[in-house]
């Protein structure tokens, strides 16, 4: 049977992803571009035209994870509710025992953007994005009174700064912390940064 014939951007979305599958089932570092075309049932060949190297569709793929994850964190953000549930909803979907699917990926895109710099670009300009969203719903909250902080942009690193290193340590050694605890880890680092009563 012959293959429905796809445009530019509906194939490249499928090599993204296939590339992604291939990436959180091998890892980043065993991605080879014949997997992927494996996976799609189409030529290595039509795999490098539209991504001309193995880093230039890693970094694509990463990209677009990301921001999946990226567009529910901000879908989370836009809900209809005060700012701290939002806030509250959007670090306890992006905690590690949340239900994040993307910690595998974003750790492995880490590693090798220490040695890949156009890897480290993109991944650069998203958590830049995801510090952002979180700064601004901290500012909605501060504007409307719900808590005090003097720096939403500095709550924000350190409040994704721990939740990146709690999910390294979740993800790299499984078992050795309770969910639970890390949970309220999350909630006591989110009531320190808003100056909110425990109670």
């Amino acid at each position: 049977m012959a293959r429905v014939r796809l445009t530019v951007e509906a194939r490249r979305e499928e090599i993204l992803r296939a590339a992604v599958s291939q990436i959180e089932a091998r890892g980043l570092a065993a991605l080879r571009i014949a997997d992927v075309a494996q996976e799609l049932g189409v030529s290595n060949a039509l795999v490098v035209y539209h991504f001309a190297s193995k880093e230039k569709l890693v970094a694509a793929a990463y990209a677009h994870a990301a921001e999946a994850d990226l567009a529910h964190l901000r879908a989370l953000l836009a809900a209809p509710d005060s700012a701290l549930a939002r806030l509250r909803a959007a670090v306890r979907w992006y905690a590690p025992t949340g239900e994040a699917k993307g910690w595998r990926l974003w750790i492995e895109g880490w590693a090798a953007a220490l040695r890949d710099a156009e890897l480290r670009e993109v991944a650069a300009e998203l958590d830049r994005a995801w510090k952002q969203a979180i700064a601004e719903v901290i500012e909605a909250g501060v504007a409307a009174g719900e808590f005090s902080v003097a720096d939403p942009a500095e709550a924000a690193w350190r409040l994704t700064a721990l939740l990146d290193g709690l999910a390294v340590q979740a993800t790299a050694y499984p078992g050795n912390l309770p969910g639970a605890r890390l949970a309220e880890w999350v909630d006591a680092a989110l009531e320190r940064e808003l100056g909110l009563d425990p109670r």
